[in-house]
């Protein structure tokens, strides 16, 4: 039985685990969770994943969640997978866990602060928190600053390694999240750090074609995101001069 993995291609954690299994030629499922209608919480669901959250998968009796840990269990039941994803050298694992334990309590609630609080939660009628957002940039700008100074003062990747590594794929497809925002605020966040910014494009290249491809409807969202906000900002501006 191929493997099957639960996602939402607009959940960060969920692409990158589709990532990882496309270039590494692992041959899966992938079954659709849509999380914006809700599709979490059904009873099917729950009896996959009882915390309600993608990306789960399902191998064979074996059934798993949480995007770091599925990451890992790929790496170690799937012959075939390059070694620089999680080396066998217990110093290179020890500083992987780092990374990805970082990324949690850091660069993702900044991330998922500042774009949940100012796009997504709007968009779906849900009440602005300014203040939130606020505090989800300042977070999300602090960690830029650790991956440019110190995750990635030692080599192309994070780690210092001269391949990716799932901490690298992690932390790449959560910075593309940053996509929602508007042209200039992504810009304006994430221009002033070189090596994050050259980080994430040797990443794309690395996991081409697919990063591309598994990020395609966070650039259909990107879209119509954007004409959204520039229609309600017209309106605002009407509303003003009147």
């Amino acid at each position: 039985m191929a493997l099957k993995v639960y996602v939402d291609r607009m959940s960060q954690p969920s692409r990158a685990v589709l990532i990882f299994c496309k270039i590494n030629g692992i041959d899966f499922e992938e079954i659709r969770v849509d999380i914006l209608t809700n599709k979490q919480f059904s009873p099917e669901y729950k009896a996959i994943n009882p915390m309600r959250q993608v990306p789960a998968i399902v191998d064979g009796r074996f059934k798993l969640f949480e995007s770091h840990a599925i990451l890992i269990y790929l790496c170690c039941a799937f012959p075939g997978v390059a070694s620089h994803w999680y080396p066998g050298d217990l110093f290179k694992r020890s500083k992987i866990h780092s990374v990805l334990d970082w990324h949690h309590s850091n660069l993702r609630r900044g991330t998922v602060g500042l774009v949940f609080n100012t796009i997504i939660g709007p968009l779906n009628g849900l009440p602005s928190n300014a203040q939130a957002a606020k505090e989800g940039e300042k977070l999300l700008v602090r960690s830029l600053a650790k991956l440019e100074d110190f995750w990635l003062k030692d080599g192309r990747f994070l780690t210092g390694s001269l391949q990716p590594s799932i901490a690298d794929i992690s932390l790449v497809c959560e910075i593309m999240q940053l996509e929602l925002l508007s042209e200039k605020d992504r810009d304006r966040i994430l221009s002033p750090y070189k090596k994050v910014v050259q980080w994430i494009e040797d990443t794309k290249k690395a996991t081409a074609p697919h990063f591309d491809e598994v990020h395609g409807i966070l650039f259909k969202a990107q879209k119509k995101f954007r004409e959204r906000m520039a229609t309600e900002s017209v309106k605002n501006e009407v509303k003003s001069k009147m």
